[in-house]
């Protein structure tokens, strides 16, 4: 029964976001900029990481990671939403909405791992300045790398295959602009108790794990900042974990709200505003808020611009 009803829908169908037809061209035209900018951003800052050798410390080993995680995530719902803005039906096959999902999966959960993986090297680095170098060495950088890869693709693992074993066979219609677990579950005309319980216990334990090791990082940082006798040298300490401070409270603040909240209290529109954010402006503000917000990263690009214009004058 389960094979045959898995033959009755072989796409779904987006509603998509709801706007006035008048705002179609506008808005299409804003998400490209949001798009565009954050490739430019994500993929200069990578650039930049791998160019400049006094960029090539631990923290900024974390952030290049970090950002070819917000490329490979604005890349799974950001092109198919902008195709999707002048599509008469807004169709995604059933494997194509699959690997939609395994990939959303897989790059939240990562990115949510390695902002613990960064809080905890600012704690080792501000905390035990003395051992960071002993601490933070190569080996261990790795494994705080592969570890959320591994994580993540677990956690997609899990839930989507579980998820996608399931019987489809009402209606074909996704109350959203992308494969989203909670609308995608909704058309199961089967059980989804388990699902939903495995997608909390799972899903959930990344998320308790991440902010519980950012949480105990910078409950510590805070103390060893004001033992710190100058106050230079505490806004010197300040200023290596602003810039990571920021980009966590915006990833996690809409991760909560989305995910945490009652789900009755908010409209579905509210919801896909609130998605929107997640998926294109957080990635785009991320590279924004490293190299806006951090000394080291600022110096980098004034060295490469000036080499770019040596290299243009010889």
């Amino acid at each position: 029964m389960a094979g045959e009803n898995y033959t009755r829908i072989t796409e779904f169908i987006f509603t998509g976001l709801e706007y006035h037809p008048l705002a179609q061209g506008f808005l299409f035209l804003l998400f490209l900029l949001f798009y565009l900018v954050t490739m430019t951003g994500i993929l200069g800052m990578i650039f930049l990481i791998r160019m400049d050798s006094h960029l090539h410390t631990p923290i900024y080993f974390f952030l290049s990671h970090l950002s070819f995680v917000d490329v490979c995530f604005s890349s799974v719902v950001g092109p198919k939403m902008l195709r999707d803005f002048f599509a008469e039906r807004k169709a995604i096959s059933f494997l194509g909405c699959a690997l939609q999902r395994w990939s959303f999966g897989l790059f939240v959960a990562m990115e949510c791992l390695l902002l613990a993986s960064t809080a905890y090297d600012r704690y080792v680095a501000i905390c035990t300045p003395l051992l960071y170098s002993v601490v933070m060495s190569h080996r261990p950088c790795i494994q705080l790398v592969v570890g959320p890869c591994a994580a993540g693709f677990l956690n997609t693992m899990t839930h989507t295959t579980a998820a996608f074993r399931l019987p489809f066979c009402g209606s074909n219609i996704i109350n959203h602009f992308f494969c989203d677990m909670s609308p995608l579950l909704s058309l199961v005309c089967a059980d989804t108790r388990i699902n939903k319980l495995l997608v909390f216990i799972v899903a959930g334990a990344v998320l308790v794990v991440s902010s519980l090791t950012i949480l105990v990082s910078y409950f510590h940082i805070p103390v060893s900042i004001l033992s710190i006798r100058s106050a230079r040298g505490r806004h010197r300490a300040f200023s290596t974990c602003s810039s990571h401070l920021t980009a966590v409270s915006i990833s996690y603040g809409t991760l909560f709200f989305i995910y945490v909240r009652p789900g009755a209290v908010f409209a579905l529109d509210l919801n896909q505003v609130v998605a929107v954010f997640y998926t294109a402006v957080i990635p785009m503000l991320n590279p924004l808020i490293y190299s806006l917000r951090n000394k080291e990263v600022k110096a980098a690009i004034c060295r490469t611009i000036a080499r770019r214009k040596f290299c243009l004058k010889s």
